[in-house]
């Protein structure tokens, strides 16, 4: 089992920036695949970006240029810096985590974004 508690949503205007945290309740190393998803009203939730335990990235088209992922091992948490926001970034970006075959969710934080 895995406690996922994302941090760092907001209220930012265009252009701006935020960083979200994501805090793992157990040691990350054996977690080979993290990263965000996000969920706008009246939306499917979509990937934004994941990191493998070897750092190896991939991102959504709409975010890449603008956001990064990364993971602090050591601190047991991912993040994603997010700048140049845009109206269209607004969501909730929740956590994820698949490990054992299972997919664990954080409880997500709101983005806002205003134009």
């Amino acid at each position: 089992q895995v406690q996922l508690v994302e941090s760092g949503g907001g209220l930012v205007q265009a252009g701006g920036s935020l960083r979200l945290s994501c805090a793992a309740s157990r040691s990350i190393r054996s977690i080979n695949n993290m990263g965000w998803y996000r969920q706008a009203p009246g939306k499917q939730r979509e990937l934004v970006a994941r990191i493998g335990s070897g750092g190896s990235t991939n991102y959504a088209d709409s975010v890449k240029g603008r956001f990064t992922i990364s993971r602090d091992n050591a601190k047991n948490t991912v993040y994603l810096q997010m700048n140049s926001l845009k109206a269209e970034d607004t969501a909730v970006y929740y956590c994820w985590a698949g490990w054992v075959q299972r997919d664990y969710w954080g409880q997500g934080t709101q983005v806002t974004v205003s134009s």
